[in-house]
């Protein structure tokens, strides 16, 4: 991408969660805590950002000692590692509202995040009891969405027809264009947020909230809309598993989630400088 990344600074590493830091199987490997517990070491603030609200990311906390925010809804809300909100971004009422109404047009399920919670209509939909096991909590299951629409940080399309998905998500840039974020999480995840809810933005305010100039972050990821924060950040590592689309947008790459390539990201790219 043009820069001397042989030579960056690290002083913040921000690391998306699922499909980086942990394995297919959602598991966080020793090798993985130790790497992080060595970046500490060195006087490396460490962060993690997801498409998770802030309650599934909480299960990091202790294992890692976090000490900074949780990114969770991709930037939507940011959150202490007591779940405390410091900043949260929610759709216009109106978006939201036409979210949903696209989603269930297409033939997708559809989720609604506001705050901590994650809320359904069908508790039989696809990926929900995936989703539980992997945030550690249930969705709660109304009948409408309708009154949550005011503080809506997520609308979530679910569908394992990952055509389908793709093809949504070009609809809903185009329609969404200038009111929200839209990308997707998973090929069977697509995330609108608000406008200033997207990965670019983590990176802005955790250097904010650290005092650490962009160009001396490095960020590490797997998914599409992890690529708004490669391009903000001075260093970016992109996972084995990444698509290269993704893998394109990325200063380096690792090995896989399945073979510890977080941590020998960690160990090649970051430990060494």
């Amino acid at each position: 991408m043009g820069r001397s990344v042989a030579t960056t600074k690290v002083s913040l590493l921000i690391a998306d969660v699922d499909g980086t830091l942990v394995t297919p199987d959602k598991l966080l490997t020793e090798a993985a805590k130790s790497a992080v517990q060595e970046i500490g070491r060195r006087g490396i603030v460490f962060a993690i950002t997801s498409s998770r609200p802030p309650r599934g990311m909480s299960m990091f906390v202790e294992p890692l000692k976090l000490q900074t925010p949780l990114a969770g809804y991709n930037g939507g809300v940011f959150a202490k590692p007591d779940l405390s909100v410091l900043e949260q971004h929610v759709l216009p009422s109106a978006t939201a509202a036409e979210a949903v109404k696209l989603f269930r047009s297409r033939g997708l399920d559809v989720w609604l995040f506001s705050g901590n919670d994650w809320l359904v209509e069908d508790p039989h939909g696809a990926h929900i009891a995936h989703e539980t096991s992997t945030v550690r909590f249930a969705p709660e299951v109304v009948t409408d969405f309708g009154g949550y629409f005011d503080t809506a940080a997520k609308i979530v399309g679910v569908s394992n027809d990952f055509a389908l998905v793709a093809r949504c998500e070009t609809e809903a840039r185009e329609r969404f264009s200038g009111r929200a974020s839209v990308s997707r999480s998973q090929p069977y995840y697509l995330d609108v947020t608000a406008m200033d809810a997207n990965k670019g933005a983590v990176v802005d305010f955790l250097s904010r909230y650290s005092g650490v100039p962009r160009e001396e972050i490095a960020t590490i990821g797997d998914s599409q809309n992890d690529v708004p924060m490669f391009r903000r950040s001075g260093l970016s590592i992109a996972m084995g598993n990444a698509s290269d689309e993704v893998k394109a947008e990325a200063d380096l790459i690792t090995e896989s989630n399945d073979a510890d390539g977080f941590a020998k990201a960690m160990e090649r790219f970051v430990l060494i400088r």
